[in-house]
């Protein structure tokens, strides 16, 4: 069958040695006077989700839903300038152990679409997996610029995988791969299946209390091989 895989960043793809972190919490810093207020966990949550829990939690009262959406893009866009410049300093983004077997054995094959399933803005995610080389690798996605909900993110992401392939999407596979529960559960909400790793946060007995339909170490386990590719 066509396949369409979709793959979350942070802690999957990369691990970025807390420059998103950082570049959140100057960007709150520095536009809202305080970094306290995003001292919570971000794990398998959008930038839109991050930035809007931390706009809540300031001593602020918007008038309406439309005044904190727009705070939010605002605040967003101040993290991207700010990312891009702790991104660069850095220079410790790193890809995981088994990625790039994936993608090539991915790209090997003309049935596959490979892209990204991830809560980063489109252009943090460009930001960070271009600072890994690996950017140019993914050819669409569904990214935080989509919704601040990752199950319509990764919904996103499968409907412009099946216009790439040219297959009607409930024609295709629906592979995400990611590194936290709340991958798992909204690959579960769009009926694709889940590889998790256990290169982030997450251990593997953590993520295999949630029922993936693999969870492995990392992608160097060939076991990952039949679900990605249908093997």
């Amino acid at each position: 069958m066509p396949t369409i895989l979709l793959f979350d960043v942070d802690g999957t793809l990369v691990t970025s040695g807390g420059v998103g972190r950082r570049a959140i919490e100057k960007a709150f810093e520095q536009r809202h006077g305080r970094r306290d207020v995003v001292s919570f966990s971000f794990a398998g949550m959008t930038d839109k989700a991050i930035v809007r829990d931390g706009l809540l939690a300031l001593d602020k009262r918007f008038a309406s839903s439309a005044e904190l959406r727009a705070e939010i893009d605002a605040t967003i866009a101040f993290y991207l300038r700010v990312l891009e410049g702790e991104a660069a300093a850095t220079g410790g983004i790193r890809v995981h152990d088994g990625i790039l077997r994936a993608l090539e054995l991915a790209e090997a094959r003309p049935n596959v679409a490979l892209g990204l399933g991830t809560g980063n803005m489109r252009e943090g995610a460009r930001i960070k997996l271009g600072h890994a080389g690996i950017y140019h690798r993914f050819t669409f996605g569904g990214f935080g610029d989509d919704s601040i909900d990752r199950s319509e993110i990764l919904a996103a992401g499968a409907r412009r995988g099946a216009a790439q392939l040219g297959a009607p999407l409930q024609d295709c596979r629906v592979v995400v791969v990611g590194d936290t529960p709340k991958d798992i559960t909204a690959a579960e909400a769009i009926g694709a299946a889940c590889v998790a790793v256990a290169t982030g946060m997450h251990s593997l007995p953590e993520l295999e209390a949630h029922a993936p339909t693999l969870a492995c170490q990392t992608l160097g386990d060939e076991r990952a091989d039949a679900v990605l590719f249908g093997g």
